[in-house]
């Protein structure tokens, strides 16, 4: 009886990303070696992914990179995808950052627990008062075009494009890690001037639910998530980042039962979108 074949999942990375203080590629290589236990599973640049979309069975978007250093491919990847009907994985109807930074007006509008956001001059009178503010692209990401202003101040003309936010007095950061509406692990960076030293963290029942609140706002069925937020002086969590196009795991910081879960719940989670 002959074989069953296997699924086979196009794997897009940039292997050669450089990004501060860490190798997202490492990550990469650890994933698909485990991946490559259920699937056919092939490597590919960014860049080549929308000549190579119809050989496969599904496509997986991982670390490969800020979308804004090859906007043009990504966005032809989308529209072949589309024409395709390609599973792929996140689902490209993510509301995150996946979309830009949009979802943080939006938040912010909706009263969610997020750090307070507004894209118009017109509505700068809505932001706290704060000793600083930050000011930075809408498509950004690396905190490129990212500045810092000591009152919130913005052209008119640039309404839409740009984001104004109040610079929040916080104790640490904690980023929250979910495959489809499933909780992983959770890490956080004890030293706000150490932001990439993570360490394993503790959830609460409380920290639970205010990061999934999110994730369940985005309406995701597939893929992974990370929910990043950061703790005020207050106590309160707050969003920062709802990461759902290619968020870095910071796997190497977490123990190795905790990596191999987070791999079979990444397996059945890429059948089950196949099934």
């Amino acid at each position: 009886m002959p074989a069953v074949p296997r699924p086979s999942v196009l794997f897009v990375t940039d292997l050669a990303y450089e990004a501060r203080g860490r190798r997202y590629c490492d990550e990469d290589i650890r994933l698909t070696a485990r991946l490559r236990e259920s699937f056919d599973l092939a490597l590919c640049h960014p860049r080549d992914a929308a000549a190579l979309l119809d050989g496969f069975d599904a496509v997986v978007v991982r670390n490969s990179g800020p979308v804004l250093h090859y906007q043009e491919a990504y966005d032809a990847f989308r529209v072949r995808a589309r024409e395709l009907g390609s599973r792929v994985y996140n689902p490209l109807t993510g509301r995150g950052d996946m979309a830009g930074k949009q979802y943080l007006v939006d938040l912010s509008r909706a009263g969610y627990p997020v750090i307070p956001t507004v894209d118009r001059a017109a509505d700068l009178g809505l932001l706290p008062d704060a000793e600083g503010y930050v000011v930075k692209p809408k498509l950004g990401a690396d905190s490129v075009g990212l500045t810092f202003v000591t009152t919130p101040e913005l052209d008119p003309g640039a309404d839409g494009t740009l984001l104004v936010q109040p610079r929040i007095d916080f104790r640490y950061e904690v980023s929250f890690y979910y495959v489809d509406h499933d909780f992983q692990y959770a890490l956080h960076a004890p030293d706000p001037e150490r932001r990439w030293v993570l360490e394993p963290y503790a959830a609460s029942a409380a920290d639970l639910a205010f990061a999934r609140s999110f994730v369940e706002w985005n309406t995701l069925d597939h893929g992974i998530q990370r929910v990043d937020a950061c703790r005020t002086a207050d106590g309160e969590l707050l969003l920062v980042e709802l990461e759902d196009l290619n968020p870095y795991l910071s796997l190497d910081r977490v123990a190795a039962p905790v990596r191999e879960a987070f791999a079979t719940r990444m397996t059945a989670s890429l059948r089950d979108l196949l099934a």
